[in-house]
């Protein structure tokens, strides 16, 4: 597989993967996105994969493409956060290269996710001073010269994954190794995920339900690992809740790319 197939291939096995807590799989549906529209994102995004893998590519020029391409399905943001870890990831070509594109960025990879942004439904902390909706943050950024990983550093104390691009992509790395420690399959991605889950307080979850909700999810999700509590009644937990790790389920999308390019077997 080439570096835009492993993409394709990584967001699909996340979402097909099950059972992941709180998140979209092949058993459960939110009531406004469906299992479909994560599948149709992952097609439709082709085009911007191919030419983040051809040479000249920008990476916030990449992203804008990636939500443009994907923002006509009618479910919302479903890929936002893992296209901000895949466009590097696939313009490096692994978590080195990728490190390599994050330090290259300029104001204009700034704008144009910005842009990108600003197409979406993301929520964002309501302290931020680089409001998306807020034409002065762009006036702001080509004042202050920030590049695009400055405006990772700037939402990585608030958001896990802006928090990789300026780790090193630790978590995509780790997730990496807890596949290929779990062996193969739908069975290994569910297991990284909820280890994932179990040591890191989501930022999508804090988000939405404070930072509280985000700490006794990670603790909920340990006792699974424990065996003290059952993962389809936690799960079930989550979807009644409306919690959704969809920044766990980013990263997990980023370590799947990684260890199917190191020879991670998914169909065994």
């Amino acid at each position: 597989m080439n570096r835009a197939d492993r993409a394709q291939m990584a967001m699909m096995l996340e979402v097909c993967a099950y059972p992941k807590p709180g998140n979209v799989d092949r058993c459960h549906d939110y009531s406004d996105t469906l299992l479909e529209h994560f599948l149709a994102s992952t097609i439709l995004v082709r085009p911007a994969f191919d030419a983040a893998e051809g040479p000249g590519g920008r990476v916030g020029s990449l992203i804008r493409e990636a939500v443009m391409r994907t923002n006509g399905h009618g479910g919302g943001n479903t890929h936002f956060g893992a296209f901000i870890l895949l466009i590097p990831l696939i313009i490096g070509g692994d978590i080195e290269g990728a490190r390599r594109v994050v330090s290259g960025t300029d104001v204009k990879d700034a704008i144009d996710f910005y842009a990108a942004f600003g197409l979406t439904r993301v929520r964002v902390a309501e302290s931020d001073e680089l409001d998306v909706n807020d034409p002065a943050s762009i006036a702001a950024i080509r004042e202050r010269g920030m590049t695009l990983a400055d405006i990772m550093a700037h939402s990585a104390p608030r958001d896990m994954v802006a928090r990789e691009w300026t780790n090193g992509f630790s978590l995509t790395r780790r997730c990496a190794d807890l596949l290929h420690s779990h062996g193969h399959g739908r069975e290994a991605i569910v297991r990284a995920f909820l280890d994932l889950l179990a040591s890191e307080p989501d930022t999508f979850i804090a988000k939405k339900h404070g930072a509280a909700v985000a700490e006794r999810t990670m603790r909920c999700a340990g006792e699974v690992l424990r065996g003290g509590r059952d993962l389809g009644a936690f799960d079930a937990e989550c979807i009644a809740g409306g919690i959704n790790p969809g920044s766990i389920a980013d990263i997990t999308i980023a370590g799947i790319y990684v260890a199917l390019g190191e020879g991670w077997q998914w169909d065994s």
